[in-house]
């Protein structure tokens, strides 16, 4: 079964989520009006729901770190949190 990499992020801002779909010009994407906390994984399962997808089976968040300007490690920190999903019917989106 094909899965699709959905990724959170947030450079400061706002927390959002979204689906990863190579070739596309627009992405599935949801967004929370907050900075903090960082939105708990009960929340991030919601927003896939949202969005048509879910965690797939034995999938964990992975995190990293970047730079706002890549290369540059003086500019804020971009946390990146990362995990394999599946459309909600089981299947790749």
């Amino acid at each position: 079964m094909r899965t699709l990499t959905a990724q959170m992020s947030s450079d400061g801002s706002a927390w959002r989520l979204y689906v990863v779909l190579y070739g596309e010009t627009e992405w599935p994407t949801f967004r929370w009006d907050r900075t903090r906390p960082v939105p708990t994984r009960a929340e991030r399962r919601a927003a896939l729901a949202a969005l048509g997808y879910e965690v797939a089976p034995g999938a964990v968040w992975s995190w990293t770190e970047d730079s706002r300007d890549h290369g540059d490690d003086s500019t804020p920190v971009v946390l990146i949190a990362a995990i394999a999903v599946r459309d909600q019917n089981g299947g790749a989106a």
